[in-house]
């Protein structure tokens, strides 16, 4: 006969598998959708690798030079591309053909020839096309999935050395304030502590570390988004809201005339929006 504890334990299999499914049904945006990203791709790349984020996650990863990297869900190379400058080579797959072909260009830019970009899914046979392990495997920001054990699986079995995922803390880079003024609900969706959790269930002790931009934050606004103007201060909230209205934009630009302050370098919002990741690891 079973004790308690087991009985328990039991009863907890694929509790966090159902938390997660449910947060991604009760998300309404189409941040797992191909056409949004390629639709997306050139402001959130230019976002994206102005981040403080990329120092924090190479820092905690410590990459090798004689490591072979895959990075799955890369972007337009957020991070393969200064890891390229310190691995031996990298696998970088995506599903939005904008954004490999955005990766690809940079590569022939910096002349990085141990990038190799690969139109793929999480959904596709990664085995017959080719993909092979690697030392580490990463998904960086990248699981949009709805299973996510299987996402999971499917990464850590690519990976000999090391497996490493980031995940967004709360309302990670998206401002709750941006989205209240223009009159949207905020549906971030599921954060890190799903993921962490459903790792525990599958018997894997995973490390966590947060990196955060209020290391950065010596005065009351994020670092990274100083603003030469108005106008580029609503450009680059663009990658943030879908599908933005005339209307919604006329208020996002009232919100900011009333938030932007001068600064060294330009304009930046009144107030420190605070923004944490989940660097989430474990060695195979």
């Amino acid at each position: 006969m079973m004790n308690s504890c087991v009985v328990a334990q039991e009863q907890e299999k694929g509790k966090w598998d159902q938390v997660w499914k449910q947060a991604c049904l009760r998300r309404k945006s189409e941040r797992n959708d191909r056409e949004f990203w390629n639709r997306r791709a050139p402001s959130f790349a230019e976002h994206a690798r102005k981040s403080f984020y990329v120092d924090g996650f190479l820092r905690i990863m410590s990459p090798e030079p004689q490591w072979s990297v895959l990075d799955v869900g890369c972007g337009a190379g957020t991070l393969a591309l200064p890891l390229a400058r310190r691995v031996a080579r990298i696998t970088a797959i995506d599903f939005s053909e904008a954004m490999i072909d955005i990766l690809a260009k940079r590569c022939r830019e910096e002349s990085l020839s141990n990038v190799l970009p690969r139109i793929l899914d999480w959904q596709d046979d990664w085995d017959a096309a080719g993909i092979e392990r690697h030392d580490v495997a990463i998904a960086s920001r990248s699981l949009v999935v709805e299973d996510l054990r299987a996402a999971v699986t499917k990464l850590a079995d690519k990976a000999r050395r090391r497996v490493i995922i980031s995940s967004l803390v709360g309302d990670g880079p998206f401002d709750r304030k941006i989205f209240e003024t223009i009159g949207r609900e905020l549906d971030r969706g599921p954060d890190y502590i799903c993921v962490y959790n459903l790792l525990h269930e599958m018997g894997i002790l995973a490390d966590v570390t947060f990196v955060t931009n209020q290391e950065h934050a010596k005065v009351p606004s994020d670092p990274d988004k100083v603003f030469s103007d108005i106008e580029e201060a609503v450009k680059s909230y663009r990658w943030m809201i879908s599908e933005m209205t005339i209307e919604e934009e006329a208020r996002l630009r009232v919100f900011l005339e009333g938030h932007l302050v001068k600064k060294v370098g330009g304009y930046a919002l009144s107030y420190h929006h605070p923004v944490r990741w989940a660097i989430i690891s474990w060695s195979k």
